[in-house]
């Protein structure tokens, strides 16, 4: 029936896979749970719990292989029909998450599914602010708009797939830096014509970098994005950073705009990491650090 597939990295996915584990068996299906953790340096003792779990296991990687590489690795070890990727910090908002997928499994034809993603209203600490004003505006998306867009507001922290899916189109493991591995996976989809259906049916993400460790990430993921577009030409590239981008060299202000980047960067950062961050400022930021990359 089904496999839940639980990618870790430094943080503690007992509660996850206690609460997954028990809602499971609720439902009386036939499931297992796999964790596999990427060579963290925190958090072995108590993700080790996991393994003690009726039909769950928990594998501890002695070097890092990236998130492509491990939510590969993770479907290799599955032994059923349905894969169900979670990622570890995030947690379902509602006691029915895994009855709501077996309904989908048992009464649609559709072979994937995406449940949302929901971040909590109550307002964090200053220094997690970025991350939570941009999660709530560019991840938390209601499922009407979700619909109308069905490929570009789908993330695979809460993702549903048939196996014989997967089994065809896996992820690129020549991804290995951090960021847009689920962006190539669910473009791959989208160019061989496999529907993604979205439902109402979210998990909370709960862990909250630091403003300055999600600038930081957001650097990497941009680095592997600019990979992606030069390498992965299977994958038609529908990203507004690399739109933006086109545009402006089409507009020959590129180059302006990486010199000014690296003027203002410090300033930029300074306000992303103050109190009052502000989209615009951040997706500035983005664009102005892709174009900095080409330019390279």
């Amino acid at each position: 029936m089904l496999s839940i597939l639980i990618p870790t990295y430094n943080y503690n996915a007992y509660p996850l896979v206690l609460e997954l584990h028990k809602q499971c068996t609720d439902c009386g299906i036939h499931f297992e749970i796999i964790t596999i953790d990427d060579a963290s340096s925190e958090y072995q003792s108590k993700n080790s719990s996991i393994q003690f779990l009726t039909n769950c296991s928990f594998v501890e990687l002695s070097q890092n292989i990236g998130r492509s590489k491990i939510r590969n690795l993770l479907a290799s070890k599955a032994n059923y029909d349905w894969f169900l990727y979670v990622d570890c910090d995030t947690f379902p908002e509602n006691s029915s998450f895994i009855s709501n997928y077996i309904s989908q499994i048992n009464l649609s034809v559709k072979k994937v599914f995406f449940g949302g993603i929901v971040y909590t209203k109550e307002k964090p600490d200053n220094d997690q602010l970025l991350r939570w004003i941009s999660g709530q505006k560019r991840e938390a998306i209601p499922l009407s708009e979700r619909k109308r867009n069905p490929y570009k507001t789908t993330f695979v922290s809460n993702l549903l797939i048939k196996k014989t899916v997967f089994d065809i189109f896996s992820f690129d493991e020549k991804i290995t830096k951090y960021g847009y591995e689920d962006f190539a996976f669910i473009q791959t989809l989208k160019l061989e014509n496999i529907d993604i259906e979205h439902i109402e049916n979210p998990v909370f993400h709960l862990n909250l970098e630091t403003s300055s460790v999600f600038l930081s990430k957001t650097k990497t993921a941009l680095e592997t994005l600019l990979f992606i577009s030069k390498t992965n030409s299977k994958v038609e590239i529908d990203s507004k950073i690399i739109k933006t981008h086109k545009m402006l060299c089409d507009l020959k202000i590129n180059l302006s705009i990486a010199k000014l980047f690296q003027k203002l960067e410090l300033r930029l950062e300074h306000h992303l990491t103050s109190e009052k961050p502000t989209l615009l400022a951040f997706d500035c930021y983005k664009i102005g650090y892709f174009c900095y990359l080409n330019s390279k």
